[in-house]
């Protein structure tokens, strides 16, 4: 049986290394490094995903009714957007204005109306499978890329993906590959990452005190030991997490006060807009795969009411980031998606909301070649079923893949020894 490191030895080893701002770092990057870059080479792409947990309406956002009864339509006025016949509603009013710089796809067909489900399928583009879980695309990402800096290559920025079906996780590809989770709000005063930021009054000399003395129990503990692949394994495990707290990127990327007032402004001072710019840091600072999730969407009671209290944020921050993307020279390398648990449906309950819908809904793509300005597909009169370009959510993952470098045939190799293929679907023609 193999050992690793045992009794007070242990303790103490897990003491000194915790000291470097939390060992929860080590243990999330440990062998990511070393798994990851086993993957096939390198995408220029990077990719934000943006995650509006609970099912965003698209009868009150993209895909107004206007000429359907009070009962579908809704109390909120529709407004003109940037392309001539296509309206918005008023909640709307600067992605209207700049609907030239992203495509929005009106004919998404979820197919599930499952709060869970959703995340695993949308960001994986499987349905859920009891005998196995597919992984995210930004584990597959983290697989088949790898690092391109000391900074992990998945990054989750808020803590609102649902987990209950395994959504955002690595699935078969392993815990290696799964999201470097950061909760803290961006938009807080002192903001600072756990287990990144060093404590504000430790030293960089400290952290480098404790890893000499790290060293000095490993050749200790080594002597006594016949194990010594395990001690190579652990010391890659440290390695990483050494790395990525000292490097100078890591601290240039999270340390988002630098940022000018006007842009942070612009993005709107917002935990989501303030997120949405840390992950504009964060792909320029050499991470892959981004995900930034914003609770609160699930309106099945008072659904106006509460999109008039979610929406302004996501319609101030994601122009920002389109503008800030390209005036930083990033809009062509970086694949920009907004996606939701499903549509809501066309009729409102008696308690004037929406309840979960399972054949409609909006996808929102930009950057990295996606045409702006191209509006895909329309629904029926009252927004309920597709009548034209019926997509479905494989079709809207396999336009990650293929955007991202990724064959979309790729299989790879379960822990039994199955193959497995993990997409199945043709991306958007009209979006590559």
């Amino acid at each position: 049986m193999t050992r690793l490191v045992s009794g007070a030895m242990a303790n103490r080893r897990g003491f000194l290394a915790g000291g470097l701002a939390g060992l929860s770092v080590a243990g999330a990057l440990g062998p990511t490094r070393a798994l990851a870059n086993t993957g096939h080479a390198a995408s220029d792409v990077s990719c934000i995903f943006i995650w509006t947990q609970g099912g965003t309406s698209h009868h009150d956002t993209f895909d107004p009714k206007p000429q359907a009864s009070d009962g579908v339509r809704g109390p909120l006025s529709t407004i003109s957007t940037a392309v001539p016949g296509v309206f918005f509603t008023e909640l709307c009013g600067r992605m209207a204005r700049e609907l030239g710089r992203f495509s929005l796809l009106r004919s998404w067909n979820p197919r599930n109306a499952g709060h869970g489900v959703a995340d695993h399928w949308c960001m994986s583009g499987r349905n859920v499978n009891p005998t196995l879980v597919y992984p995210c695309v930004g584990s597959v990402v983290s697989h088949e890329h790898g690092f391109k800096s000391a900074l992990p290559p998945f990054i989750q920025l808020g803590a609102h993906v649902d987990r209950s079906s395994n959504g955002g996780m690595p699935g078969i590809l392993g815990l290696a590959h799964g999201p470097f989770e950061i909760h803290a709000d961006a938009n807080a005063d002192k903001f600072s990452v756990r287990d990144i930021t060093p404590p504000l009054d430790m030293e960089m000399t400290r952290i480098d005190r404790r890893r000499a003395i790290l060293a000095r129990i490993d050749r200790l503990q080594r002597t006594a030991d016949r194990q010594p692949t395990a001690f190579d394994a652990l010391d890659e495990h440290y390695k990483t997490a050494f790395t990525m707290i000292t490097a100078p990127e890591t601290k240039r990327a999270f340390d988002i006060g630098t940022e000018p007032t006007t842009l942070r402004d612009d993005y709107g001072r917002t935990s989501f807009g303030q997120r949405l710019l840390l992950a504009r840091r964060l792909v320029q600072s050499g991470v892959r795969f981004v995900t930034v999730s914003d609770p609160g969407w699930d309106h099945h009671t008072d659904c106006f009411n509460g999109l008039k209290g979610r929406m302004p944020a996501i319609d101030q921050a994601i122009p920002a980031l389109l503008i800030d993307l390209e005036q930083q020279g990033l809009l062509d390398t970086t694949l920009v998606v907004w996606m939701t648990d499903f549509g809501r449906t066309p009729k409102i309950n008696p308690a004037i909301g929406r309840d979960p819908w399972a054949s409609a809904g909006f996808v929102v793509m930009a950057g990295a070649g996606i045409p702006g300005g191209l509006v895909l597909g329309e629904t029926d009169a009252e927004g309920g079923v597709p009548k034209s370009h019926e997509t479905f959510t494989e079709n809207v993952v396999a336009t990650i893949y293929h955007k991202l470098g990724i064959p979309t045939d790729l299989t790879v190799t379960a822990a039994d020894g199955r193959p497995i293929r993990l997409i199945e679907g043709e991306p958007v023609r009209p979006w590559i």
